[in-house]
């Protein structure tokens, strides 16, 4: 599992996904998140700005990410 350290209060769920290189660009990370891809917490997660923050568990096609 690997983490991602943000740098304010919280990251948006599809720029995380870019940042994590998931995905080319915003508009994958956004049909990534449409499809139900993408989980938060273990639940599949729709929201394409969901304000992520420090302890969020993500994941994504078997690979994990925890906010720090």
């Amino acid at each position: 599992m690997e983490t991602f350290k943000i740098k304010g209060e919280y990251i948006q769920l599809n720029q995380l996904i870019k940042a994590m290189g998931w995905c080319e660009n915003g508009a994958q990370a956004n049909t990534l998140i449409d499809d139900g891809q993408v989980k938060v917490n273990g639940a599949v997660e729709h929201r394409k700005r969901n304000k992520l923050i420090i302890g969020a568990r993500i994941e994504y096609n078997n690979q994990h990410v925890v906010i720090e």
